[in-house]
């Protein structure tokens, strides 16, 4: 299926921490979207390079899932000089938003019963989240494994809706794990490699899905292969 262009409308920014908002995006033409949970879409924004501007499309995944059709959400966090990140941060409700859709391969494959593993770093959450709404949704009752590296208290946010989800779905184990936590954080500490281990009880059948920075998605992709995980069950999606 090719790229369509689509028009929407900003109808709420939240900031969700420091440099992290969330901007929901209704639909205007068409009036609903049809895409899969992990898919993003490209926003088109003026960028400089060599002393010239240019349009340029830049991906952002969609936080939402596939069954609220008439309203996206993007989240993205204030990269300094990004120009996708500035502007998506300098939407204002009502401004008109034009995007490509649906784009990307980084989609949950596979079938039930067979258990899942995700990891993220940073905002490399936003495609999973879409992704284990989806399934949770529809019924599934697959074994799903979320574990999330942040770096601080303050850089954390979607923690109430995953552990809500936690609570409501046996299936579903949520672990938020954060690399330069306070003396006051009681959870777990450490980079997710560091506890990727831990969350794989077994790697029968085990489908991986990998989001966030490229050194993360090393590592964790080399701890799995290792563990005798094949290539073909790892899929990642590198965000920066």
């Amino acid at each position: 299926m090719s790229a369509r262009k689509c028009l929407s409308k900003v109808i709420e920014v939240k900031r969700l921490t420091v440099d992290v908002k969330e901007i929901s995006l209704k639909l205007i033409d068409p009036p609903a979207l049809a895409f899969k949970a992990g898919q993003y879409v490209a926003i088109e924004v003026m960028e400089t390079r060599d002393g010239h501007q240019r349009l340029n499309n830049r991906p952002y995944s969609i936080a939402s899932p596939p069954e609220e059709k008439d309203v996206i959400k993007l989240c993205a966090n204030l990269v300094p000089g990004g120009p996708g990140s500035t502007f998506l941060h300098s939407l204002a409700v009502g401004t008109e938003v034009p995007f490509l859709y649906p784009l990307g391969f980084f989609i949950v494959k596979g079938h039930e019963p067979t258990p899942l593993l995700f990891v993220a770093t940073g905002t490399g959450i936003v495609p999973i989240k879409s992704m284990i709404i989806d399934l949770l949704s529809r019924g599934s009752t697959r074994p799903m494994m979320l574990l999330w590296g942040l770096r601080r208290e303050e850089d954390c946010y979607y923690q109430d809706e995953f552990e809500a989800l936690a609570r409501q779905h046996p299936s579903f184990q949520y672990d938020l794990t954060l690399s330069q936590a306070s003396s006051r954080w009681r959870g777990l500490r450490g980079r997710v490699t560091e506890h990727i281990l831990d969350e794989i009880p077994s790697i029968e059948n085990l489908e991986a899905y990998l989001c966030g920075n490229m050194a993360m998605i090393k590592e964790v992709r080399l701890l799995l292969l290792e563990k005798g995980l094949s290539k073909k069950e790892i899929h990642f999606e590198k965000f920066y």
